[in-house]
């Protein structure tokens, strides 16, 4: 995960633009900054994901290939992102119209972080160019001319879903908007595998690189400033203004 700074500082929407392109330098430069209690993540999440790897063919061909189900699944998985987007939205639209700072920061931010996790999934989309997996019976190659621009990883459904919903936990750390933020991301991940859009190690991947990504934004700008006047010390969030 990339290193924060120690000072905060707050983003606007004219600065966004910027704050995205000073995003790129820590996020790309993140794997030189590994530190040996990264491992206690980054072990699992990699053996998880080498074991995905191996079995992604087998169980794609397992997963049902029936049309009307996959597309459900694409259709809900589009659907649910969709929502998603629009809850940071209303949140910025909020925080205008009743001069919300927490709302209005956590807007701009899911923007930010939105930006970011595109940056990333594309690049290593067109790099690794991994097959479909209703291409070539799931066989899920990478390096692949036939991918084109459409690769499988990692999944970009997964990224986005993911970084916003870290950038919302972060803001409201209330445990039911936690688990509301989280558990849409997860169906937005499943829902791509059962739509056979993408293989469990495209969702795996895309997923930690989301939330890594919008948890760096989360706490780069981390704010000293209450939600309701309350002391900085009792409930920390990002401050935001246009």
């Amino acid at each position: 995960m990339p290193d924060a700074p120690a000072a905060s500082h707050q983003v606007t929407l004219k600065g966004l633009p910027l704050a995205i392109l000073k995003d790129q330098l820590p996020i790309w430069a993140s794997p030189a900054r590994i530190r040996p209690h990264d491992l206690i993540w980054l072990m699992p999440l990699s053996a998880t994901a080498a074991i995905t790897l191996a079995t992604d063919t087998d169980a794609m061909r397992d997963i049902s290939h029936n049309r009307t189900f996959n597309k459900n699944s694409v259709n809900a998985s589009n659907y649910m992102i969709g929502g998603e987007m629009a809850v940071p939205v209303t949140l910025f639209g909020i925080g205008l119209f009743k001069n919300d700072d927490r709302a209005r920061a956590t807007g701009i931010l899911s923007g930010e972080a939105f930006a970011d996790a595109v940056v990333v999934e594309e690049v290593w989309r067109n790099i690794l160019r991994r097959e479909r997996p209703l291409y070539n019976n799931a066989a899920g190659h990478f390096f692949s001319p036939n991918a084109g621009t459409n690769g499988s990883f990692p999944s970009s459904h997964s990224a986005l879903s993911w970084s916003v919903a870290a950038v919302i936990a972060g803001q409201y750390p209330s445990r039911w908007v936690q688990v509301a933020a989280y558990t849409t991301a997860a169906a937005v991940s499943l829902t791509r595998v059962l739509g056979q859009e993408h293989f469990p190690t495209d969702v795996l991947v895309g997923s930690a690189a989301g939330w890594l990504i919008g948890r760096f934004v989360f706490v780069e700008h981390r704010g000293s400033h209450s939600a309701h006047g309350q002391p900085a010390h009792s409930q920390r969030y990002y401050a935001a203004k246009v």
